[in-house]
């Protein structure tokens, strides 16, 4: 197996990107107080980059996938997040065999 040393630099920069958005993250807040709405802007991170990831997917492919979304919609309002983005899983495999 070869790797191609563009492939190989773009790797590295996203890499090292990620670790830098991680890490400027915490170096930003790290003699503040999280309270009030930075608190409650810093929890909804998550869902929304979740929204982000899924919903190019949800409405660029099947049916199988658009069911799935759906489905993971309905259990986040119910659910917590992560028996959401589980049960979104487990749907998307059930709807591709069913659906083909």
């Amino acid at each position: 197996m070869q790797l191609d040393p563009l492939s190989l630099a773009a790797i590295l920069a996203m890499a090292a990107s990620t670790y830098f958005t991680r890490i400027f993250g915490y170096w930003l807040v790290r003699r503040r107080t999280v309270t009030g709405r930075m608190a409650s802007a810093l929890e909804a991170v998550p869902g929304a980059i979740l929204t982000a990831i899924i919903a190019p997917m949800a409405f660029a492919t099947g049916a199988a996938e658009s069911g799935a979304a759906l489905l993971t919609v309905l259990l986040a309002l119910r659910l917590p997040l992560i028996v959401a983005v589980a049960g979104g899983c487990l749907a998307v495999v059930a709807l591709r065999a069913l659906l083909g």
